[in-house]
């Protein structure tokens, strides 16, 4: 089933590319508790990109323990396994081609939440970030009108 997959290609890579996502000034964020996603328009790519890319950060002053920041990373990946091919399709169904996009999950929770909250968290996030790139295409978010 090619929606549920997750492999390397959708993996964000490059110190380079992180650093822009987290330092440039064309990024955006939201808030999804307990998830906060941080994307920017992506480049292009080389090969057989998705067209999301991502990485998880789970900050160890939230979350101490080792074993815990393993479980808060496998259940965002999971979430974000079974939910992004749904809201590709229904980006791709209104009329949002295929945009590079490089998100980063910031999990901002002091304690490791059950699964189910996060995959509701994951598909709220998900469909902001897909919404907000398209308005931003279009020319809606983002834009200043001229005064006088």
């Amino acid at each position: 089933m090619k929606q549920f997959e997750l492999g390397k290609r959708h993996k964000l890579c490059g110190e380079i590319r992180v650093n822009k996502l987290f330092t440039g000034g064309d990024s955006q964020s939201a808030l999804c508790y307990p998830l906060k996603g941080v994307w920017r328009k992506g480049e292009s790519r080389r090969g057989d990109g998705a067209p999301c890319q991502f990485v998880i950060t789970v900050p160890k002053k939230r979350l101490r323990h080792a074993v815990d920041r393993v479980a808060a990373r496998r259940r965002i990946r999971e979430a974000y396994r079974l939910t992004h091919g749904r809201i590709e399709a229904e980006s791709r169904a209104i009329g949002n081609e295929e945009e590079l996009i490089d998100v980063a999950f910031i999990y901002v929770a002091n304690k490791v939440l059950p699964s189910v909250n996060i995959h509701a968290a994951m598909a709220r996030l998900l469909g902001k970030i897909y919404k907000l790139s398209q308005k931003k295409a279009d020319g809606g978010v983002g834009d200043v009108e001229p005064r006088g």
